[in-house]
């Protein structure tokens, strides 16, 4: 007999767990109401969060109404939301970088494999055995999905909470963690600095941020929106030229000309008048999720040797870097503050697009 058969087998014993409010989708077609969850008591490695502010994500609305079901089916009752700032109360004993009282933050994801290539080069969102995602993700230690921000109180992993630096405002930094980092990462990336022209394709929950950090990162920015009422904001926000983008002579004026574009619209447009804005050798990457597949034309692509690429969220590293970044230069989203009994009217304004620019809950209302 070997020594491994001689071994006891090990025991995979749940944690205990304790009650939660949070508010959930019942259904594909029901509106979020107040409903109870269970989360885990903290193991070791854990930190336990009051939750203090919850972002509201488009991917939110989409997930509790079932609409990415041929990729990610949802599994209900769905409890939403992964742009969480709260305050710790309990560390584990294993946890080093956080303690209680600290305000902290959790993004898209709670768990991954860390043994792959892609978690080994710090990229925990693509990890190949399937990260687990912050909602309506396998919950690998209880059983079931886990259960989102939408909640007094969370327990994650320590290693995927976030230290939010201070001085930054809790409520305003909520959004980092998913609008945010979709905006910093491909900037990061492609190494977006002084002496580029970078564009920005939507003024919306992640265009808003794209606008901010490219500013930061020193390049010159353009800001593409189908609305003129959108100027006046996107100068503000860090914009040194907005071009509305059904202005076939505006347009053309840029052909061949941007180092980086930054497409962060979801809805169906025509990606080709943007490659056609791009130099030699530069890059275009989308981060918006358009629900039918967007056509490409080869010369776009073949002409001028352009790139045409996509990108999610960040890692660990890429998204402290991100927050830290962020406490260096304050900034934060612009948000309009809700309570959680407002969340269905906010999703009605989410389809309306009439949000500037991204919705955070006040999660105290839940109590």
């Amino acid at each position: 007999m070997t020594d491994a058969a001689q071994q006891p087998a090990k025991e995979t014993q749940k944690p205990q767990t304790f009650p939660a409010k949070a508010f959930a989708a019942q259904s594909a077609t029901s509106r979020l109401a107040p409903h109870n969850i269970k989360r885990r008591s903290p193991r070791p490695q854990d930190v336990q969060l009051e939750i203090l502010y919850c972002g509201v994500c488009h991917s939110d609305l989409h997930q509790t109404r079932n609409e990415w079901q041929h990729a990610l089916p949802t599994v209900y009752p769905c409890v939403p939301g992964h742009e969480i700032v709260g305050r710790v109360v309990k560390v584990g004993s294993a946890v080093k970088k956080l303690k209680e009282g600290d305000i902290a933050a959790v993004g898209c994801l709670v768990d991954s494999c860390r043994k792959c290539a892609a978690c080994l080069d710090g990229d925990e969102q693509y990890c190949e055995n399937i990260a687990t995602f912050t909602y309506n993700g396998e919950d690998k230690i209880l059983g079931g999905v886990t259960y989102g921000g939408y909640s007094d109180s969370v327990v994650v992993d320590g290693d995927f909470v976030f230290r939010v630096p201070n001085g930054l405002d809790p409520a305003g930094a909520a959004p980092l963690l998913c609008a945010g980092i979709t905006t910093y990462s491909p900037l990061r990336h492609w190494k977006i600095g002084k002496g580029q022209k970078v564009g920005i394709v939507g003024l919306g929950g992640l265009g808003h941020m794209g606008v901010k950090f490219a500013k930061a990162l020193g390049a010159h920015v353009v800001l593409f929106t189908t609305s003129p009422k959108k100027t006046e904001d996107g100068i503000r926000l860090g914009a040194s030229e907005v071009v509305v983008s059904k202005n076939e002579a505006d347009m053309q004026k840029h052909a061949g000309s941007f180092d980086f574009i930054l497409d962060a619209v979801s809805a169906d447009h025509d990606v080709n008048a943007y490659l056609n804005l791009v130099k030699r050798n530069g890059t275009m990457v989308l981060v918006g999720a358009p629900e039918k597949p967007l056509p490409v034309g080869a010369f776009s692509l073949l002409l001028n040797r352009r790139r045409l690429a996509g990108s999610g969220i960040g890692g660990l590293r890429e998204t402290q870097d991100l927050l830290d970044f962020c406490g260096e230069k304050g900034i934060t989203a612009d948000v309009e503050m809700i309570k959680i009994q407002q969340i269905n009217e906010a999703y009605d304004r989410l389809l309306k697009s009439d949000v500037k620019y991204r919705f955070v809950i006040d999660m105290a209302s839940l109590q």
